[in-house]
């Protein structure tokens, strides 16, 4: 067993004083978590002063192994021992929590040193599935993965989802951290410490699971070197610590969880500070990383040969977002596919069949699926792709809010969306998807009517920063696009109007064609209206909007397979709010839609060509 590559009383003392931050800071903010710092502190002084490789320089450089602090709520005990690395100075302690800092109450990527928002509990360790991932089986580097969870989060799902997911993958280089501190936020956790629970459930999932006391720098090293000898398997460390350790009086109470320590503050730095055994600048070192990355290029990413269908051919959308995938792949071997077990109707299965390294498998398990995309894609290393029914993608709405709070760029593709998938019935349409990714900050929001435009939507997405989701279809809808049609985010298309517009009808997907049925039965009546396919639902294209209704009587007519909350109705009402003399009508789905073919299912909800025929010649009259 090799020795410490600091020595432990060094180690001991980075602890002690990692508190001792943590107490000032969180005292100088009068608020925070000084309690659930002081748990962790020897985890991460052996992790980042022993074991760790990594430069304080550049510290999300590609060859440097990774930490992911999924209790977020645990920062100051995270930036304290960065200003010990040197990176940040103490002083900078004093401003946390405070507006304008970047040490905010949980960690965020505006920090250099952080790969992922955290906070949001049971989160972190799916993001290091990924990134351990990326280094296994795409980089092919031996950089670890460090993931520190609190014992309180373990009760989340998403931990068990991600726990098994390691395992599956065999992911070696992953070392799962539990910090069982014992103590929730209002009471013990279920386990308490009774830590051959934790370890027979990991040994249970797969892992090689070491029980660790967790303020014995001594053990931890140890611990730590016998996890980078274990092939083939995760490994996890439970860690038996105590909340707010070394803090005399308040040391494993309940009640003090999310604190600041007010009037114990003087009295707790006093013994903390005796505690020290040496006194000015510490001597460490910091194990460098072992070897370079490949470098990657995910830039300018290419569809490599432009949409090839016919005019009029009936095709369901969702079937051409697999033949994009492949094309991006041609061009970059950093496209991957990430699904849930639905695979052979996203039609993402064709990437797989391409190639199956550029594919992963996260089965019936969608918030670990959304997390472990995040953790590929950190620090620029894939282009990830995640899919299944949009339907379920809301069961990871809180992964795909942290994936925006991470700057991360990851792109959804929900398919099965609407009333339109007919018989399936109500738990697998997706209605309310549009509302879900509009909300998201900065998130690009796309919903393609045909193949051709697909194609195009996949290929923007790639290049595009942020969060992107695209909207699919079940049933087949004609081509309307000629295959060198030119897309552009935020950029709408008129595909149905004549010489006498009086009314203007906006819609996607499903509804974007019975409306051009419906202009066509319109025409032979002699009623002229011009369609607008918006193609992307934000951006909206309020330019277009405004100028298209202007030239069509004022009268706008939006048609829309969602709830009326969120979709594209709201979204051309708030681009309107600010004009004159334009009226709007809005037709969506107005409650939990019943099964039914799909045409039946689209009469029933008054969103077919017949019904909108009506709607314009009412607003008409």
């Amino acid at each position: 067993m090799p020795g410490p590559v600091t020595d432990y009383q060094t180690l001991r003392d980075i602890a002690t004083r990692i508190r001792i931050h943590s107490v000032e800071s969180t005292s100088a903010a009068n608020s925070g978590h000084p309690t659930t710092s002081s748990s962790i502190a020897e985890i991460l002084s052996v992790l980042f002063f022993n074991t760790m490789r990594y430069k304080v320089s550049a510290p999300k450089d590609t060859a440097s192994d990774r930490f992911v602090l999924s209790k977020g709520h645990a920062a100051p005990a995270l930036y304290s021992a960065w200003v010990e690395t040197g990176l940040i100075p103490a002083a900078e302690l004093k401003n946390l929590r405070q507006i304008g800092s970047d040490l905010e109450g949980h960690p965020t990527p505006r920090l250099n040193f952080v790969d992922v928002g955290t906070g949001s509990l049971g989160q972190g360790l799916a993001v290091a599935d990924g990134m351990a991932y990326m280094g296994k089986y795409y980089d092919k580097v031996d950089y670890r993965v460090y993931c520190l969870i609190g014992d309180g989060e373990s009760s989340e799902g998403s931990i068990w989802e991600s726990i098994q997911f390691a395992s599956y993958y065999n992911l070696d280089n992953l070392v799962l951290i539990i910090d069982a501190n014992r103590l929730g936020q209002t009471q013990a956790t279920p386990v308490g410490h009774n830590l051959e629970v934790y370890q027979r459930r990991l040994e249970a999932f797969g892992f090689h699971a070491i029980i660790v006391d967790g303020h014995n720098v001594e053990d931890l090293v140890k611990a730590l070197d016998v996890a980078a000898s274990i092939k083939g398997k995760p490994t996890a460390l439970v860690a038996k610590t105590y909340k707010g350790r070394d803090f005399p009086g308040i040391e494993n109470e309940d009640n003090w969880h999310g604190k600041p320590l007010g009037a114990h503050t003087e009295k707790v730095l006093k013994h903390l500070k005796s505690l020290l055994k040496s006194e000015g600048q510490l001597k460490f070192t910091i194990p460098s990383p072992v070897a370079a990355v490949p470098q990657v290029d995910i830039t300018n990413v290419k569809l490599s040969s432009p949409p090839n269908y016919k005019l009029g051919d009936l095709l369901a959308t969702r079937s051409s977002y697999g033949t994009a995938l492949v094309k991006l792949a041609h061009n970059n071997p950093r496209i991957i596919a990430l699904d849930g077990d639905m695979k052979n109707s996203t039609f993402s299965e064709a990437l797989k069949k391409y190639d199956p390294t550029k594919y992963i498998e996260c089965f019936i398990a969608e918030q670990n699926l959304v997390g472990v995309a995040i953790g590929l894609s950190c620090r620029d290393r894939a282009i990830t792709f995640v899919s299944t029914f949009a339907a379920f993608l809301t069961r990871a709405f809180d992964q795909i809010r942290m994936a925006a709070i991470s700057q991360s760029n990851v792109n959804f593709c929900g398919s099965h969306c609407g009333t339109s998938i007919g018989e399936d019935g109500a738990s697998q349409m997706a209605l309310e998807d549009l509302a879900m990714f509009r909300v998201i900050p900065g998130s690009t929001v796309l919903y393609p009517s045909d193949v051709v435009a697909v194609e195009r939507a996949v290929e923007l997405a790639a290049n595009t920063k942020g969060i992107t989701y695209i909207r699919t279809s079940r049933p087949p809808t004609a081509v309307i696009y000629p295959n060198d049609h030119v897309f552009e985010i935020g950029k709408a298309n008129v595909v149905h109007s004549t010489n006498n517009d009086k009314l203007l009808i906006i819609a996607a997907g499903i509804t974007l064609h019975e409306s051009l049925i419906a202009a066509r039965q319109l025409a032979q009546s002699g009623i002229g209206v011009r369609v607008l396919d918006l193609f992307t639902i934000k951006p909206l294209d309020k330019s277009a909007v405004i100028k298209n209704a202007k030239e069509t009587g004022n009268k706008i007519l939006v048609v829309e397979d969602h709830y009326y909350e969120g979709g594209i109705g709201e979204a051309v009402l708030s681009a309107i709010a600010e004009e004159t003399g334009i009226y709007i009508k809005h037709i969506a789905i107005p409650r939990v839609p019943h099964s039914g073919t799909t045409a039946q299912v689209l009469d029933y909800y008054g969103i077919d060509a017949n019904h909108i025929a009506g709607y314009v010649k009412d607003l008409l009259k």
